[in-house]
């Protein structure tokens, strides 16, 4: 069994040995993408698992070992591991988990400690636990940010974006009920086998493989005379994406004949370069260090524009460039502003509005103040400079009742079709 070694500060390290004995685990936030992200780690010599238990106990141990002012994400995602922990049947002393720390002002940069104090009081203290972050926080060993893997990362997001939207954007109109999701299915069968190509083919941007994506996904018989209203969800990324952190609101949405417009996850990648990038610009740091982030946004969008091509090609909506979604919150909130999801939240609704998708739900995870202050705390503006909007910020929280989050969304949705 690995040898359990701390660093000077008593941490518990993440070791060259523990990479080929452990199973790292990570927790479910984002569907269409995470699946990706494990095979991106396994295909780095990592043994990966996605966890997808998201039964009412994880809520239950979330709440049990951490406490009542804790975010709702850390909340949930320490039930996750800890409910994973104790009834999947791993071995607990080969295991460790892994969890994104974005180095910001938000809660999420704090998550680590969360989850130790989590896990000491759980009788975990020695499982370790991985920070993957690209500001040099908690390095450990075991685990390296390699070119590879910054290089999959982004196609790993970007396969996920696609899939999201082509997924959303086809189901809701499918003649033939349940193609899209075989369909869906399918693809995820060899879109897979990306991640273990040689180091070399990782590096070129892989067209043909997306164009076959988008193909066929073009191939699934819709009808588009039904008038159905578009319902866009922003918020807090966690609650955005995550069907545990949301009751599943993309299949609700969908149930009530919507259509669903979910921005983006690369948009909040690039969010956090830029914010790094503006920090250094304006109160200090090495410039080396802004300028690959400004490369890294631009190496990321001429990569994106490629798929803008095939999207147009095959009729499906175009999203918008990153520097053209940055300009839309100009006038309601300063770039400086970017705790949490920031300006990034405001831009993200104009360009729904402007998209003509004006019917929005707004997440809002309770404990998440810088997402209450850019999401609810932005409603009137928008909706001042944008009367046609419909938009509903709606509460996530362990204790609110499912039923009143679904009545306020309905209410939203009738709204909603009477404009239609």
């Amino acid at each position: 069994m690995a040898e359990l070694i701390y660093d000077e500060t008593g941490r518990l390290l993440f070791t060259m040995e523990m990479k080929k004995e452990y199973k790292l685990l990570i927790p479910s936030m984002a569907p269409y993408h995470f699946e990706y992200y494990a095979h991106l780690l396994k295909s780095e010599g990592y043994d990966a698992e996605q966890l997808m238990n998201t039964s009412f106990d994880v809520i239950h141990e979330g709440m049990k070992y951490s406490h009542n002012d804790i975010c709702v994400p850390a909340m949930l995602v320490i039930g996750q591991f800890i409910d994973a922990i104790k009834n999947k049947g791993y071995d607990i002393h080969k295991v460790a988990v892994a969890i994104t720390q974005t180095g910001g002002g938000c809660r999420a940069s704090n998550y680590l400690s969360l989850i130790r104090k989590s896990f000491k009081k759980a009788g975990y203290a020695f499982i370790p636990i991985v920070s993957v972050n690209a500001v040099g926080l908690e390095k450990n060993p075991g685990f390296k940010i390699s070119t590879n893997i910054i290089l999959k990362l982004m196609t790993a997001t970007m396969m996920g974006d696609i899939m999201m939207q082509l997924y959303n954007e086809v189901a809701a109109y499918e003649v033939n009920k349940g193609e899209t999701e075989r369909v869906y299915q399918e693809i995820n069968s060899y879109l897979d086998e990306y991640f273990y190509l040689p180091s070399r083919k990782v590096f070129y941007h892989p067209n043909k493989l997306i164009e076959r994506v988008v193909k066929r996904f073009s191939e699934i018989e819709v009808d588009r005379t039904i008038k159905k209203p578009k319902v866009g969800i922003v918020g807090e990324i966690y609650v955005k994406y995550s069907p545990l952190g949301n009751n599943d609101l993309e299949k609700t949405l969908r149930n009530e004949g919507c259509e669903v417009i979910t921005p983006n996850m690369l948009d909040f990648f690039q969010y956090t370069f830029d914010s790094t990038r503006h920090d250094i610009y304006k109160y200090g740091g090495r410039k080396i260090v802004a300028e690959t982030y400004r490369f890294l946004i631009w190496f990321i969008e001429y990569r994106r524009n490629k798929v803008r091509r095939l999207f147009k090609k095959y009729g499906f909506r175009v999203f918008t460039n990153y520097y053209t979604l940055r300009k839309l919150s100009k006038g309601f909130m300063p770039h400086a502003m970017h705790v949490g999801e920031g300006w990034l939240l405001s831009a993200e609704m104009i360009e729904l509005i402007h998209m003509d998708t004006p019917n929005i739900v707004c997440t809002q995870p309770f404990g998440c103040l810088p997402n209450h202050i850019a999401g609810k705390g932005m409603l009137k503006k928008i909706k001042n400079q944008y009367p046609k909007s419909n938009i509903v910020a709606i509460d996530y929280d362990t204790s609110a009742t499912e039923i009143n989050q679904l009545n306020r969304i309905k209410l939203m949705i009738s709204n909603a079709k009477n404009n239609l």
